[in-house]
């Protein structure tokens, strides 16, 4: 008996130290920081045997026996963390080779004699003027945002540019004292940026190392990237922020199973502020911005087939990426332009672009005018009515009239002739006359004109009255002539009354102000507006602007402001105009406008109103002489000899960038053909990697493409360059896709060898092609005019030839 009870008593100790290092190993693969004192372990233990034990108990001797055994466990467990604590932190780094190598490569070829030729090539003329200008805080206008322009201008101004230099014309050297290189600078590091940002891009894609490296080859090897690259033009901000934006977009693609996670949050964050970025260094980087959004909606689209997440967790998601986009999306579209207005705050060459308020708020040049003049307009203030949206032109009228016959046959009112001029005159003035009011002077106090009161205006020097009768406009005979009266006694009554129409009361109210009011005068006999019609007059109207009225009174082009204005200081005629010649002014508190004023109104003019003028330039392409090459562009040329600097892509990249594009969607439709017979061609993978691909390449192709079909500017092959990216991304993609499908056959080894040749043979090909024309991206080879020749491998490559 007892023998048989020393047994059990072994039995269960072994029992309970077995079933206790079970618990200990779960314990340290969850990895918990706290250590369980051997009484607990004990205990728990000894109620663990005695639950799934014979029913016998262990004897005191040996629970106290193991409870040191425990103890000791723990206090060299104990032992172990703090040897562990002790250990200093180590943070390993990995290098990926070749995309280094790459970047290297990149800085050599962008960074190579930068600052040659030390001459203004091309845009720098505009994009060097702007920087000039951020130095001397004066305004310009601009169609694109301003951001390339201000992270120039920032690193000119640490290098020290005093913005005293003027970018007269394209060729004119610059002076010593312009810190060239640190103009060209963030360009050259942004192109740089550009050539390992394609090699991740193509990794997080999916497609193999090879490939990454070969697109990320392609582009280094492309002489119009770096053209680009290498000059104070703003294609590589643009594109290495497209770049970083659409890898952020694939990377927050494959959080779908860690949804609001913080690698969730981040990488969706940075894809939004990244594609802003591109889209505030240029409105291309809209489209961009489009991808990326189909891209996250098509996920959506997905994600609403899976049945396991509830319509709350759907609506949730979709509300929360549309929230963290929007809001940062603004936030640093906002920030750009807060920054730019901030800066811009005196006047210069391109305000008059701007409304009168706009110009007014600004230091000097309108705003010294304006600055002190009277703001209520009364009966008997002397104003001068500008064309608020758009041209800037004034309401202007002069001795001439309108001939008796237009060149069509059609009759006129032989009438004073009223224009828009884009110039300040003295005939720009006109007297504001309350129609029962005999004199011309102005009330104390002064009674202002209000929202609906009827007017005349009186021109200030002929003294005559704005008119309009149903007679047909000169330029526009669908519209009503404007005219000042003249009584030539034929039966053609005075209609020159016009009520006024304050357009924004609810921010000025019912008064109307000077600068601030916008107006529209309608003319009572015909309830039709004063418009701008914005065609020109021939040589009889002096080439000015017509003015007529429209039936259609909503228009930006009816709208009007008043911008200088003073009050009559005497009913004299010779007195009246002496004062208009000497312009004194009333004393009163200057224009100011807040931010969001200002910037709304920069963004209608921007977006709606400024548009390029559509002309032929010599060097300006249509969209569909891009993907070949037909021509490039001049952008300097040297005094000396025949050296010079034309964007002139890689003819091999470009060409074979095409050719994969055409075939890409050639086998896309094939297997979508043969998919439809049941015929599986790729294994899943092969398929699904194809597809996303097309999605993001081919799609991200058209997306920057095909808009400028629809585009009413002139057009040059710079403007190519993001779907150039897009499609030379596809074209190592595709490359990689023919190597898989002769590698999925054995008995085409030879051909894979074959491949494998030819691809090595078009390489060397494109480095070639990269190193013979880069005297064209560089421009600091001496050429002869049999050199350049050479060079003009196709008819339609207009180089200069000069010596």
């Amino acid at each position: 008996m007892e023998l048989e009870k020393e047994s059990k008593t072994k039995k269960n100790k072994i029992g309970v130290k077995t079933k206790l290092l079970k618990k200990k190993t779960v314990e340290d693969s969850l990895k918990e920081k706290t250590l369980i004192s051997g009484v607990d372990l004990l205990d728990n233990s000894t109620e663990y045997q005695r639950d799934e034990g014979d029913g016998e108990s262990i004897s005191d001797q040996d629970s106290i026996a193991f409870e040191k055994d425990a103890m000791k466990s723990d206090r060299s467990s104990t032992d172990e963390m703090e040897k562990l604590q002790k250990k200093p932190l180590k943070v390993n780094i990995e290098i990926d080779v070749i995309s280094t190598m790459l970047f290297a490569a990149a800085v050599v070829t962008r960074f190579y004699k930068l600052e040659e030729p030390r001459n203004i090539v091309f845009d720098e003329l505009h994009y060097g003027k702007y920087v000039s200008l951020y130095m001397r805080r004066t305004f310009f206008f601009d169609s694109h945002p301003p951001l390339g322009k201000q992270l120039i201008a920032a690193v000119a101004y640490i290098a020290g540019f005093n913005g005293n230099f003027k970018f007269d014309s394209i060729g004119s050297p610059y002076k010593e004292e312009v810190p060239l290189f640190a103009l060209r600078l963030v360009p050259a590091v942004c192109g740089s940026l550009l050539v390992p940002s394609v090699y991740h891009f193509m990794l997080e894609l999916g497609c193999k190392q090879w490939t990454a490296a070969l697109a990320a080859f392609l582009i280094l090897c492309d002489n119009a990237v770096l053209t680009q690259s290498r000059f104070i033009l703003m294609e590589s901000m643009l594109l290495v922020f497209t770049l970083y934006g659409m890898f952020c977009v694939l990377r927050f693609r494959k959080m779908k199973s860690q949804a609001y996670s913080w690698q969730w949050w981040l990488w969706l964050s940075l894809a939004s502020i990244s594609l802003t970025l591109a889209l505030c260094v240029k409105y291309v980087g809209f489209f961009s911005c489009c991808l990326g959004m189909a891209l996250l909606w098509w996920d959506y689209w997905i994600l609403l087939g899976n049945r396991l997440l509830s319509d709350s967790a759907l609506i949730w998601n979709a509300v929360v990426q549309c929230f963290v986009t929007v809001t940062l999306f603004l936030a640093v579209y906002f920030t750009v332009f807060y920054i730019h207005l901030a800066v811009l705050s005196k006047a210069g060459p391109h305000d008059s672009v701007m409304t009168s308020a706009f110009q007014a708020s600004l230091e000097g040049g309108l705003a010294s005018i304006t600055k002190g003049q009277p703001l209520l307009v009364s009966h008997g203030s002397h104003i001068t009515l500008r064309h608020t949206h758009g041209r800037a032109c004034w309401l202007h009228s002069h001795n001439h009239v309108y001939p008796v016959q237009y060149t069509d046959k059609r009759g006129s009112s032989h009438q004073q002739q009223v224009t828009c001029y884009s110039f300040k005159d003295v005939n720009n003035w006109w007297i504001v006359r309350l129609p029962k009011k005999d004199n011309l002077l102005v009330s104390q106090p002064v009674v202002p004109i209000k929202h609906g009161d009827v007017i005349q205006l009186i021109h200030g020097i002929t003294l005559r009255a704005l008119n309009s009768h149903d007679v047909a406009a000169p330029m526009s005979p669908q519209n009503q002539e404007v005219s000042c009266y003249i009584d030539y006694n034929v039966s053609m009554p005075a209609q020159n009354l016009w009520r006024v129409d304050i357009t924004n009361r609810d921010q000025v109210g019912d008064d109307w102000h000077a600068i601030q009011s916008q107006v529209r005068l309608l003319h009572v006999d015909s309830n039709q507006a004063l418009k701008f019609s914005g065609r020109q007059l021939p040589d009889w109207g002096f080439n000015q602007h017509e003015i007529v009225t429209d039936r259609i009174i909503n228009q930006d082009d009816c709208i009007w402001n008043v911008e200088e204005h003073r009050y009559t200081k005497s009913d004299d005629e010779k007195e009246r105009e002496r004062d208009l010649l000497n312009a004194e002014m009333i004393p009163l508190a200057a224009t100011k406008l807040s931010f969001w004023e200002k910037f709304l109104e920069l963004q209608y003019k921007m977006v709606f109103i400024v548009k390029e003028n559509v002309q032929n330039h010599m060097y300006s392409s249509d969209p569909i002489e891009w993907p070949t090459l037909t021509r490039g562009i001049a952008y300097w040329v040297s005094s000396e000899d025949n050296g010079q600097v034309h964007l002139l892509g890689n003819i091999i990249v470009w060409y074979s960038g095409t050719m994969s594009v055409i075939l890409y969607f050639t086998f896309f439709v094939w297997y979508l053909l043969r998919r439809r017979r049941r015929c599986y061609d790729l294994s899943p993978e092969s398929w699904d990697h194809f597809v996303e691909v097309g999605k993001v390449l081919f799609m991200g192709y058209l997306f920057h493409y095909l808009p400028f079909f629809f585009v009413e500017q002139t057009l040059f092959l710079h403007h190519y360059l993001p779907a150039f990216t897009f499609k030379v991304l596809l074209t190592a993609a595709f490359i990689e896709h023919l190597y898989d499908l002769i590698c999925m056959i054995p008995v085409f080894s030879i051909f894979r060898r074959f491949f494998e040749a030819v691809l090595g043979v078009w390489i060397v090909s494109v480095l070639y092609i990269f190193q013979k024309f880069s005297v064209l991206s560089y421009g600091t080879v001496s050429l002869s005019a049999n050199d350049v020749l050479k060079l003009r491998w196709k008819d339609t490559w207009d180089f200069i030839i000069h010596k």
